[in-house]
């Protein structure tokens, strides 16, 4: 089989798309670098919407545990704990079993002059309660890393704010959240990365993928299992990541030399890529 007609065949089965019967022949390299390709449009979709999604609880998260207000900071306190202490593996199948007790009829929410079925089927499918895990992760992560840069937020900025005349909502938005952003985001660039790489033990957890469509890894385990040679399959996945990589940390560069566009170049927080070994 020639490349283009593994990609005609099977480039968007990931997605439900082409041949649904998977190559059980004489399995050759075009077929696992389409089919590898085809089960990371997945680790994609995980990685994009958890961190879109993620950076919006984030910044609430970081507002809440640095507010004055302990009926706020304690929650958010201990929401980061929780996901930062426990290991995201373990989270993944503490999530399933509780979508599991969730009635499969969907939850009634009365509104008083009607009632509202919120549908919870969704959420023991990889789709959606995986995604969930990993934005719920994300944003503990992440809500440290932006409460530690609001803490760092020169106090001179702020009075000179209020010098100004600038409203609460001005020093927000003109003042502390962009400011906060400039020095959070190398430390934020680095966690892009690991969600990234995290989206991979989605295959290894308890979710099963949407129409038996699954991830890279899917895949990889499939040709593993046909071919007996580990060689192939498991580097063709680091080496789509490694690619996906370095899309990222230019994407965030691009962001981090635009919020530093203000700074003196040489007072710029510089973007370094540090792998994070541990976790």
């Amino acid at each position: 089989m020639t490349c283009g007609e593994a990609f005609q065949l099977y480039g968007l089965r990931a997605l439900g798309f082409g041949e649904r019967r998977l190559p059980t022949g004489e399995i050759g390299l075009c077929e696992q670098v389409v089919l590898i390709g085809s089960g990371l449009l997945w680790n994609i979709y995980f990685a994009a919407l958890a961190l879109l999604i993620g950076f919006f609880l984030a910044t609430g998260l970081a507002l809440a545990k640095a507010s004055p207000r302990r009926w706020l900071s304690k929650p958010a306190d201990l929401f980061i704990f929780l996901f930062r202490g426990s290991p995201l593996f373990i989270q993944f199948f503490f999530a399933y079993e509780l979508f599991m007790l969730l009635p499969k009829v969907g939850v009634d929410i009365p509104l008083g002059f009607t009632t509202l079925t919120v549908e919870t089927r969704w959420l023991t499918r990889a789709w959606l309660g995986a995604l969930v895990v990993l934005c719920l992760n994300t944003a503990a992560y992440s809500g440290q890393i932006f409460y530690g840069a609001l803490m760092a937020v020169p106090k001179g900025d702020i009075e000179a704010a209020d010098a100004y005349g600038f409203s609460s909502r001005q020093k927000f938005t003109r003042i502390v959240w962009p400011t906060m952003l400039r020095l959070a985001w190398p430390a934020y660039t680095n966690e892009a990365i690991f969600l990234l790489h995290a989206t991979t033990l989605v295959f290894f957890s308890a979710f099963p993928a949407w129409q038996q469509s699954g991830d890279s890894l899917y895949y990889a385990s499939y040709f593993v299992s046909r071919t007996f040679n580990p060689f192939v399959a498991y580097p063709l996945v680091g080496l789509y990541f490694i690619v996906l990589t370095l899309l990222v940390i230019g994407l965030f560069g691009l962001v981090n030399r635009r919020l530093n566009r203000h700074v003196p170049r040489a007072a710029r927080r510089q973007l370094r890529f540090k792998p994070q070994y541990v976790r």
